[in-house]
């Protein structure tokens, strides 16, 4: 991965934004350096010099998703609001399930926020393609954050292309991932092994030092749960990890505990 640069931002308000964002949220427009691509997130501003929750979005959704998805906008902006929490939701190219360029990208984004806005701690959150990706970038960047929390992931990323091409006959929507994964990653896990071994969180698992929060249902479809609770077992003597696990619950029961695991990982600071 090369380094990235920081990247030109550019800041515009954001129309009509829900009631539990507040006033202040912007559009956040940039290109990567990486290769030219324009992209675009979300900056909601908390207190001054305050901390900063940086928040990924699920497959199939955008940058706004905690503007538009009314669980997730009902249930995460209040309780990053009344942490006092300034708030960093990036698009990242869409479905690219933290490739590199996703990666490259983030972590420009991430240092033109430390410039710009003169920050405490950095904590990293997301669901589904989200936790994954924030697991993924979170062994790319240790250094970086003060927590990580990671709803429903996939924690080893190549085991889970396999797991989601054996099933996509019967839930199609795993077609559609897998073929996203490898469209971003330019390959098939077979034939770039150690690329996708550098963005898998099982294989990376050391370098997860930070207080860690994991939740998953038991009965997700979409992503299974068994490689979460494996990372959380492989952590508990090395790390800080709260690991919760849903009987019987489905891809989107652990929206709700974002609330019960952010609770968490702040009390850890």
């Amino acid at each position: 991965m090369s380094e990235s640069t920081l990247p030109e931002v550019r800041l515009s308000p954001w129309p009509a934004p829900p009631a539990e964002a507040g006033n202040d949220v912007s559009r956040l427009d940039y290109t990567s350096d990486w290769d030219g691509q324009p992209d675009w997130g979300v900056l909601i501003p908390g207190k001054p010099r305050c901390d900063w929750a940086v928040v990924l979005h699920g497959h199939g959704s955008g940058g706004d998703q905690l503007l538009t998805r009314p669980d997730i906008r009902d249930q995460w902006l209040p309780a990053l609001r009344s942490a006092g929490l300034g708030i960093l939701s990036v698009n990242l190219r869409g479905n690219a399930w933290m490739s590199p360029a996703a990666v490259n990208d983030l972590h420009g984004l991430i240092g033109w926020l430390k410039q710009t806005h003169p920050a405490g701690k950095l904590f990293l959150c997301g669901g589904s393609m989200g936790g994954t990706s924030a697991l993924i970038y979170a062994v790319q960047h240790p250094e970086q954050w003060s927590g990580v929390m990671a709803l429903c992931p996939a924690a080893d990323l190549p085991s889970y292309w396999h797991w989601a091409r054996e099933r996509e006959a019967q839930i199609p929507v795993l077609g559609e991932i897998a073929t996203a994964i490898e469209m971003s990653y330019g390959a098939t896990p077979e034939r770039s092994p150690q690329l996708y071994a550098r963005h898998s969180a099982w294989t990376q698992r050391h370098r997860l030092n930070m207080p860690l929060s994991l939740v998953h249902g038991t009965a997700d479809l979409i992503i299974p749960y068994e490689p979460t609770r494996q990372l959380a077992d492989a952590l508990s003597g090395s790390a800080d990890v709260y690991y919760e696990e849903m009987p019987d619950g489905n891809h989107d029961s652990p929206i709700p505990a974002f609330s019960r695991s952010l609770e968490w990982l702040l009390s850890k600071q």
